[in-house]
């Protein structure tokens, strides 16, 4: 399906160079974000204090959170848990103060709102536990990068392997230099967010590598800057309509979705932007680097006939 199409190349690896160089340098800006000043853990990452509460009746979220930042509590996630009558909150550490006590201080509060409030559990995360998931979060994120790794080399060929996966992994930095520059909330949701970009960017990867393989088999008077350009400009409509459906469902998380998705919804929009924008002048740019040539990906057949067969000396 094809909302229009592009009768001329565009000659997009004719500015290769300087698109890499843009993407160099907002690489490193990423990087020195994530270095001086952090990512915002959540209380999962941190530690910190989880509330069950229930209420005799549907509960409005937003003035649950209303009141957790009257009590100090702005960064404090509040969300249905089960049903709509059922609020889990989740407070990050504070100093001098106990589980115990936090809870306290949340009932109290809760209670002079809607006294038909009550408690139905407390649980303490303790810093060790923060610890657990960003080891296995970062166990997940090996996995993914050397899963990839593996599909592309049987797939394609080392060479669109390594260019991809270094695509991947600058959608992966840029998201997080995003998120350490603004400050916002590093959560599981959003961990959950990058690895489906990992796997999107790989798609997009996949889709342009399959069109020059078929451009190379095609057109075999073409350069290699010209199949890539050729390879980009015929995908481009699919492109739009593949992201740009994806994008509204997305956008229609992060107006409607409420807080709890909120960041998820974000951290989704920025690495779908820029998965695009790295599948085209990263991940097949790199390919053109590393002298990509037909032979990688069309294996040209043998002539299995022999001269020579079946003569006697």
């Amino acid at each position: 399906m094809e909302f229009f199409r592009i009768r001329r190349d565009l000659p997009f690896m004719e500015r290769a160079l300087i698109f890499n160089v843009i993407s160099l340098v907002t690489f490193l800006v990423a990087v020195s974000f994530l270095v001086y000043r952090g990512l915002h853990l959540s209380v999962e990452f941190t530690g910190g204090t989880v509330i069950e509460v229930q209420y005799s009746q549907v509960v409005q979220l937003e003035p649950v959170r209303a009141t957790m930042a009257k009590l100090g509590y702005a960064d404090a996630q509040v969300q249905n848990f089960g049903t709509s009558r059922d609020v889990l909150i989740r407070l990050p550490l504070k100093q001098g103060l106990m589980s115990a006590q936090q809870s306290d201080q949340v009932m109290t509060a809760l209670k002079t709102d809607n006294a038909s409030v009550s408690l139905q559990r407390v649980e303490f995360v303790g810093p060790q536990v923060g610890k657990d998931l960003v080891t296995n979060g970062l166990a997940a994120l090996a996995c993914v990068v050397i899963g990839i790794v593996i599909y592309l080399s049987f797939r394609f060929e080392w060479k669109y392997a390594v260019a991809s996966i270094i695509a991947n992994l600058h959608d992966v930095v840029i998201i997080l230099g995003f998120f350490a520059f603004f400050q916002w909330e590093f959560s599981l949701f959003v961990l959950a967010a990058i690895l489906a970009v990992l796997g999107y960017s790989v798609n997009e990867s996949v889709v342009i590598f399959d069109r020059i393989r078929e451009t190379f088999r095609k057109q075999r008077k073409m350069t290699v800057k010209e199949v890539i350009d050729h390879a980009i400009t015929s995908t481009m409509s699919r492109t739009i309509i593949t992201h740009g459906c994806t994008e509204m469902m997305v956008l229609s998380m992060f107006f409607f979705g409420g807080p709890t998705l909120h960041y998820f919804a974000l951290a989704l929009t920025v690495g779908i932007l820029f998965g695009i924008y790295s599948s085209v002048f990263v991940a097949a740019a790199l390919a053109m680097w590393f002298s990509v040539k037909r032979e990688d990906l069309v294996k040209e057949k043998k002539d299995k006939y022999d001269p020579n067969a079946g003569t006697q000396v």
